[in-house]
């Protein structure tokens, strides 16, 4: 499948095999915490909006209740893939959308199905994103890179790309 030449659908295209994304947010005291979790969606499109199910036994849901600033990273280092997404999390009670996104992994960790009552969605509405693509080999990439250092020009490797999706 030929990646999109459109930023913003290249986004979600480099993320939707990529199950897991570490959701960072700010702890009460201040700190950052990143937890891992299950991307629901397999597509950003319409609403570039992410969408995750956590237990309300975390305190996660509580936590970005008090600050829904987030950002959620995917890699696969097999590709040489990384994406960066800074969002807004909320909290969402809507049981249709719970239903459409429910699926048999979900059912590990919620045996009551979308209606637990220990299930809360997270939704995250994408406000910025940038993406690193790398599409040379190994050998081609630390050849740019020894180049560069004899050079003392910076090195282009891969695509890469920082975009406002508001």
């Amino acid at each position: 499948m030929a990646l999109s030449h459109d930023p913003h659908k290249r986004v979600g295209e480099l993320i939707k095999h990529m199950r897991y994304g570490m959701l960072t947010h700010k702890h009460s005291e201040g700190s950052l915490y990143a937890h891992p979790l299950t991307t629901l969606n397999k597509s950003l499109e319409p609403d570039m909006m992410l969408f995750f199910f956590v237990s309300k036994k975390t305190e996660l849901g509580e936590r970005l209740r008090a600050d829904g600033n987030v950002n959620v990273s995917y890699t696969d280092p097999q590709k040489d893939t990384y994406v960066s997404i800074t969002g807004r999390a909320t909290i969402s009670e809507d049981m249709r959308l719970k239903q459409h996104l429910f699926n048999a992994l979900a059912r590990a960790w919620f045996p009551g199905g979308a209606s637990d009552p220990d299930l809360e969605l997270v939704q995250v509405r994408i406000v910025h994103a940038e993406y690193w693509d790398i599409k040379e080999s190994k050998t081609s990439q630390l050849y740019k890179l020894a180049k560069a250092a004899v050079t003392g020009k910076q090195p282009e490797i891969g695509e890469h790309r920082e975009l406002e999706m508001r």
